[in-house]
């Protein structure tokens, strides 16, 4: 029974021509549907986290050889992938830094194509971590739902661990605030 390849040997299969395909196949199977998720919670809508997934996609193929093994090939793909996304975000002419910006059909697909149960306390949530500024947002859905340590978040953003860790603090306040005053 063979087992699963090593970052390193991942990259190798990506470099070479014979193996690329097969390599971005297994690439995708451990790592696809995470960073499209962390994408998602990023830019929001599923159209917008189609198009970053696939620049995303696009730059972790053509720059897989600066990949050296330093750190984790998730890291390093994360970092691109938020890269893209906020690149994404400061192209379109409104942030969503607020429900006041957020288009109110891109809430409803939202709760339409929330894989889980979008029940009131669910879309209470998700409002609120809407309402987030962008920096802020990044850090707790890295902390909350990709549960990435403040040193992979930081190796990602190029921020300090403990301005991720302060970042992380008035989020977690502010849903709080949010949470409590919305009742």
């Amino acid at each position: 029974m063979n087992s699963a390849p090593t970052d390193l040997e991942l990259r190798a299969m990506l470099v070479s021509a014979d193996r690329r395909e097969s390599g971005f196949r297994l690439l995708m199977r451990r790592y696809g549907e995470a960073i499209y998720w962390h994408i998602r919670r990023i830019v929001v809508g599923h159209d917008d986290a189609e198009d970053v997934f696939q620049e995303t996609c696009v730059q972790v193929f053509r720059h897989i050889q600066s990949y050296k093994g330093e750190g984790k090939l998730s890291t390093w793909m994360y970092r691109i992938a938020t890269n893209e996304a906020l690149r994404h975000l400061r192209r379109r002419t409104h942030r969503l830094q607020s429900l006041d910006s957020v288009n109110p059909a891109l809430l409803r697909q939202l709760q339409a194509e929330t894989p889980f149960d979008a029940d009131t306390a669910q879309m209470r949530f998700q409002e609120a971590l809407l309402q987030l500024p962008t920096q802020q947002r990044l850090v707790f859905n890295m902390r909350y739902y990709d549960d990435l340590s403040y040193e992979e978040m930081a190796s990602i953003t190029g921020k300090t661990i403990g301005n991720l860790k302060t970042l992380y603090h008035y989020a977690v306040k502010r849903l709080r605030l949010q949470l409590t005053t919305d009742n």
